[in-house]
């Protein structure tokens, strides 16, 4: 098939820039880059569509077309999304859409279009609709995360609701996310519980039936092996090792270097929750005699002492995890450093993994849970939350491929943990890793992929929602009265 992924957000090049260094350019370009190369390889023709930038802050976005390297299949190609000469954040996208992308995608195929289209986020997903309109094209939808989430994280009600309006113009995104989802043949989501949660929300009634598995296919993301694999080698794999081995020694009492660790890899916000791991080594004699603590961080070296390059978020998170090992007595039994970088990460799991370590996700909600299936495939055994994706990628029927755990009860994590690290812990990091091998790869999801944009290719003629005035003409401008019945406080 010819496939074209619709994604005018953020850029694509071959050296990955800019990737974690903006909002516009993070897990989702990974994914969409993922997905596009492993169809590549399967023999399909893909096109990722994305925005050309003329810009001498943005040099590696300024030519038409990309590709990448050894993936003859898949080409990057960048079309005129309004001002050309500038960079615009998502949010001011939606009227360049409209008037100039849509157009520009026809004009580029000129009446030769792809078998069908993807869609990516609101904007890639309102442009399917465009084109669908316009030429009976099929396409998929994958939103990635939605804006009525996001608004109710926020706090959204009468008192901030224009504010947080004006800034992330909500009233275009949600507008675009019904479209979308409407009109999609085939929506795509990472777990059920997302299908069921998040499209389930109140913003979206009239947009789609949850209900109806006939709009819904679950594609979860893949762990990419090649990066995170337990038999592959990293070019700097004992450099790595070195690392690990010079940090616990500087952190971590001489008698207690020959334990096993608990490793938490994640961001430092409070939804991550490390103060209840740290917490339960706090409640738990036989955690700590078991055990010591590892939490690895993307650039803060040393944030058991020192706030140095950590923001005001990290350094809330840390206050609390340096109160509590003081408090708990657990100094020389927590270790913290920065691994930078996927490769590094992945190799200092396998370390840890050659040490009988176990990986710990105590998130109070995780929607997917990367993470987790990239530590099991790395070799380590997996306790994680049972809120939010893990309790579909780790359990399935009665068996268990890690260790699922209530993340607001500190002596239920300290259990669970002492389980995956005493007599099944060969049987946990076998059962994670077959778990990952069997299910979640690059390769899985682009089979999940092509089953359902054959399905949308053949889906049924239904009542559709009417498109906004906003996206037949940009000038007529929406108001934030729907907004406003959608979030009423």
């Amino acid at each position: 098939m010819h496939l074209a992924f619709l994604n005018p957000q953020g850029n694509f090049d071959r050296a990955d820039s800019y990737w974690t260094e903006h909002p516009d350019f993070g897990g989702q370009l990974v994914y969409v880059k993922q997905v596009a190369l492993a169809l590549g390889a399967a023999g399909h023709r893909v096109d990722i569509l994305t925005r050309l930038i003329v810009d001498a802050d943005w040099p590696e976005f300024a030519h038409p077309e990309d590709r990448y390297e050894d993936a003859p299949s898949v080409r990057i190609i960048r079309l005129p999304a309004g001002d050309t000469d500038g960079f615009l954040r998502k949010e001011d996208l939606w009227p360049f859409l409209v008037r100039d992308w849509v157009p520009n995608i026809l004009r580029f195929y000129d009446g030769k279009l792809p078998n069908a289209f993807t869609g990516h986020y609101g904007d890639g997903g309102v442009a399917g609709v465009l084109l669908r309109r316009t030429t009976g094209a099929p396409f998929t939808f994958t939103a990635h995360s939605l804006g009525a989430q996001k608004l109710d994280k926020l706090g959204a009600g009468p008192d901030n609701l224009a504010t947080l309006d004006a800034q992330y113009h909500f009233r275009y995104r949600l507008a675009a996310e019904r479209l979308a989802m409407n009109h999609a043949g085939v929506i795509i989501t990472s777990t059920v519980g997302e299908r069921l949660e998040q499209y389930g929300h109140r913003a979206y009634e009239g947009a789609v039936d949850v209900a109806d598995d006939s709009r819904f296919a679950v594609v979860p993301p893949g762990v990419d092996l090649s990066v995170f694999g337990a038999d592959t080698t990293a070019p700097d794999e004992g450099t790595v090792r070195q690392v690990v081995d010079h940090r616990l020694a500087r952190d971590i009492a001489p008698d207690r270097l020959h334990l096993p660790a608990v490793v938490a890899s994640s961001r430092l916000d409070p939804k991550k929750n490390h103060l209840d791991l740290v917490r339960a080594f706090a409640v738990s004699g036989p955690l700590r005699e078991a055990a010591n603590l590892v939490i690895i961080t993307g650039s803060l070296d040393d944030p058991l002492r020192s706030d140095e390059g950590a923001g005001e978020t990290e350094r809330q998170v840390l206050a609390g995890v340096r109160s509590t090992v003081e408090e708990g007595g657990l100094s020389g039994k927590v270790s913290a450093f920065s691994i930078r970088g996927q490769s590094s990460l992945a190799a200092a799991y396998r370390y840890l993994a050659a040490r009988r370590s176990v990986f710990a996700l105590t998130a109070l909600h995780e929607p997917f849970g990367l993470a987790p299936l990239e530590a099991a495939a790395a070799g380590l055994p997996v306790v994680a939350t049972k809120n939010g994706g893990p309790s579909e990628s780790l359990r399935d029927d009665s068996t268990e491929y890690g260790v699922l755990v209530d993340p607001e009860d500190p002596r239920e994590i300290a259990a669970g943990l002492q389980r995956a690290l005493g007599s099944e812990w060969e049987d946990f990091a076998r059962l994670g890793r077959q778990r990952v091998l069997d299910r979640y790869t690059w390769d899985r999801s682009a089979a999940g992929y092509v089953e359902a944009i054959e399905q949308a290719v053949t889906s049924p003629d239904r009542t559709l929602l009417p498109i906004d005035p906003f996206f037949q003409n940009p000038e007529r401008l929406l108001g934030i009265e729907r907004l406003e019945a959608y979030f009423p406080g």
